[in-house]
């Protein structure tokens, strides 16, 4: 180790010291270690210890010199050593300095050549740069320039290369406003079509319910039998508003997400006995056929599924002239119908909320009943599947 420092010494002018743990010098280049005093307390031997590396500057009275001192404590085969590297000041001074006068000279020169080189391209920049504003001028117009280049340097071509893709994304871009336009005004009339469909859905019931209350409210003497039909008619209707109200409650519910769900073991079978019971009160005309396995126990929210159940088979209802059948098992619950059947492009929409397919035979009232459905049954981690063909008829299967 004496050898590596004195070779230090003689090819960098470096003085380096290695300090065991206890403070002995065990490699100096400089001195005779065997005369050298403990080093422990040295400020960057005891600054070293504390944080790996020490950095003091003070004076050496081993060479009477003013010394810059940097030491490292590293680890060696479990033996701690300090590396200390020290450097007189004067030299550090004496090649700052010099190091300083190369700089400003180099600087010197750099400018000088910087403003010789600015001079001599500044005609072909201002060229180029009022042929690039002329062209941003253009593209503020509705006929847009399409493209423009520049050889002049890379640098400018890839900005003419840059601005020309923006003039042909912007004419892209009014194309498509043109065609998000005419989108936004069949958007418009969709939805005026919806605000028309709700209008109607709660005109007739309400309609209804003042005819046959004025027509009670006029007549004192109506005939009793009369007047409990027609107080029927009014309940019934009555009925019918709530049920559209918890409809549009349920569905800004399912899709603001805030709908919660109170689950329960439930025997699939009997819900849907349930479900279909209350149905055959409005269809009595339609035959509905259940079949399956009767002891099915499923894990959900009892009311928000009887809506699925009940959504599903009122669907099926609605659009098959033969009867409809209704197929339970461990892992799926299946609705078919023989109706007339969803196209492909309304099959890809149905569950959206408000979707109605504009067909002479189809309409799903208020848009809702398949978007319960679909939202209900995620909820409750289901999964929703269609099925269907144009006048043969369709198939829904909730798979658990």
């Amino acid at each position: 180790m004496d050898a590596l420092a004195k070779k230090i010494k003689k090819n960098l002018q470096l003085r380096l010291t290695v300090i065991n743990k206890d403070g002995v010098v065990v490699a100096e280049g400089y001195k005779d270690k065997k005369s050298m005093n403990n080093h422990l307390y040295r400020p960057e031997i005891m600054q070293a210890n504390k944080q790996d590396i020490g950095i003091a500057i003070r004076h050496s009275h081993t060479l009477n010199k003013d010394m810059l001192y940097v030491a490292k404590k590293i680890a060696i085969k479990n033996r701690i050593l300090y590396i200390r590297v020290a450097k007189e000041l004067k030299g550090i001074y004496h090649e700052f300095l010099n190091l300083s006068l190369k700089i400003s000279a180099v600087l010197i020169l750099f400018f000088i050549f910087l403003f010789v080189i600015s001079y001599k391209i500044h005609t072909q920049i201002q060229y180029e740069t009022d042929k690039i504003v002329t062209f941003l001028k253009a593209l503020t117009k509705k006929d847009k320039p399409k493209y423009i280049t520049s050889s002049y340097s890379q640098e400018f071509a890839l900005i003419t290369s840059l601005l020309t893709k923006v003039s042909k994304i912007l004419i892209k871009k009014e194309k498509q406003q043109e065609k998000y336009t005419q989108k936004l005004q069949n958007s418009n009339k969709q939805k005026d079509d919806i605000i028309s469909a709700i209008s109607h859905e709660f005109k007739n019931p309400i309609a209804i319910v003042n005819g046959y209350s004025q027509t009670l409210l006029e007549d004192e003497n109506i005939n009793p039998n009369i007047r409990k039909k027609f107080l029927t008619k009014i309940h019934n209707n009555g009925t019918k508003l709530s049920e559209l109200i918890d409809t549009l409650r349920l569905s800004m519910k399912l899709d603001g997400e805030t709908q919660s769900i109170q689950t329960q073991k439930t025997n699939l079978y009997e819900l849907a006995e349930e479900t279909i019971q209350t149905l055959q009160l409005t269809y009595p005309r339609k035959h509905i056929i259940i079949e399956g396995d009767k002891r099915v126990i499923i894990d959900v929210d009892k009311t928000l599924f009887g809506v699925v159940i009940s959504n599903l088979i009122e669907n099926a209802l609605k659009y098959s002239e033969d009867e409809v059948i209704v197929k339970i098992s461990a892992r799926t619950f299946e609705v078919i119908d023989t109706g007339i059947g969803i196209n492909k492009k309304d099959l890809e929409n149905i569950t959206q909320k408000f979707y109605r397919v504009h067909q002479n035979s189809w309409n799903n009232s208020l848009g809702l009943g398949l978007f319960l459905v679909n939202r209900i049954t995620a909820l409750h981690h289901f999964s929703l599947k269609i099925s269907s063909k144009v006048n043969e008829g369709s198939t829904f299967t909730v798979a658990f």
